[in-house]
């Protein structure tokens, strides 16, 4: 049975294919946007559509910007010597939000992953080798923990030692706070390994 009009109903669908979006959230959300004043509802309708027609990749390390080359690559003052390799936009944001690394990136947009069909050739892979027959001194992959994360960056590594390049991996082990007794054999194998000296 339908509880709601047509017309709220059908709000509540389409919010509800967005991901992380069950249907309390899309219920919640559409009610909000309902009793919201009609020009921000106009606001936010707008800048959905401006978005999608005008985000792009970045012609030089495929992350999504306005611009032809984002701000990150179109900065002097980064080292573009110093390519991060890293699975989506929102890792890049993650480690600008550090505020410590002063490389550029480069966005793959997923990782390998046979069992779902993702190859290689699926992710911006092409781009990267590109990149690389420029002046580049190390490529740093910082692809997630998993095993498609690993699974690209040992692609990688084997894709790119061939030309002389360094390539290196981040560290990956016990999180800060987190206690030893909880945390999995891999990941407690990877912090012993990837230790530094005091």
């Amino acid at each position: 049975m339908d509880y709601y009009s047509n017309q709220i109903s059908r709000l509540i669908e389409e919010l509800s294919c967005l991901p992380g979006i069950g249907s309390k959230s899309a219920a919640r959300l559409a009610f909000h946007l309902i009793h919201m004043p009609l020009e921000d509802v106009d606001r936010l309708a707008s800048t959905i559509v401006e978005a999608k027609r005008n985000v792009r990749y970045c012609k030089e390390c495929c992350t999504l910007t306005d611009q032809e080359v984002c701000p990150i690559c179109s900065n002097s003052k980064r080292d573009h010597k110093t390519i991060m390799v890293v699975e989506n936009t929102r890792d890049l944001a993650a480690y600008e939000k550090t505020g410590k690394y002063s490389g550029v990136y480069h966005v793959l947009h997923g990782a390998i992953s046979p069992m779902l069909g993702i190859g290689p050739e699926d992710i911006r892979l092409k781009e990267l080798i590109g990149r690389l027959e420029g002046d580049v001194n190390e490529v740093i992959i910082a692809t997630n923990s998993s095993l498609e994360g690993e699974t690209t960056a040992m692609y990688i590594s084997k894709l790119i030692k061939p030309a002389g390049i360094k390539v290196s991996r981040i560290a990956s082990g016990v999180p800060v706070g987190g206690d030893l007794e909880y945390i999995d054999e891999v990941t407690l194998l990877r912090a012993l390994e990837g230790r530094t000296e005091l």
